[in-house]
């Protein structure tokens, strides 16, 4: 075996199935338009895949996102429920980048807070999501009160058997 195949799951585990489908529903591949909003005002688009799939014997989402030559970035997820929500972390290796959430449905959105090692807040918020599309966004506050965007997508989910290379 290889750490694929022992990281790898076929699907949530049956004992856990309901609470993972929070963001099992986003188990396969997309792909995305990423912008990132910079301070001084300017933006920058690009191109991405995002892909998701089962973990740690169905008891975890892993993700793997990609904005070729940029980063490449993963998120291991799971529901704990001694707290009612999620943990997530999410590692940038390319930025030196690490960062830990709790994760829980507010309403019809997928909000995601924690903060940073500089003290800043930040949110990650799943919107507008249907089964083939969803909205992401990247929020920063020194405050905790007033929110600014860093980034955004919009997401796509491939259809079965796109590999996103057009073959």
């Amino acid at each position: 075996m290889n750490i694929a195949e022992i990281v790898a799951a076929d699907g949530p585990h049956p004992d856990h199935a309901a609470e993972l489908m929070l963001f099992g529903q986003f188990v396969g591949s997309w792909d995305l338009t990423v912008t990132d909003h910079f301070e001084d005002g300017t933006t920058r688009t690009m191109a991405g895949e995002w892909h998701f799939g089962w973990a740690l014997a169905g008891r975890a989402v892993q993700d793997v996102w990609i904005v070729p030559g940029r980063e490449y970035g993963m998120t291991v997820r799971f529901h704990d429920p001694r707290i009612s929500a999620w943990r997530s972390t999410w590692i940038g290796p390319a930025s030196g980048y690490v960062q830990q959430f709790i994760a829980r449905e507010e309403g019809d959105e997928i909000v995601l807070s924690g903060r940073q090692a500089d003290g800043r807040y930040v949110k990650w918020i799943f919107s507008s999501i249907t089964p083939v599309s969803y909205h992401w966004r990247n929020l920063i506050s020194a405050d905790g009160a007033a929110w600014r965007v860093q980034q955004e997508m919009d997401v796509v989910r491939r259809e079965p058997g796109d590999d996103g290379r057009g073959s």
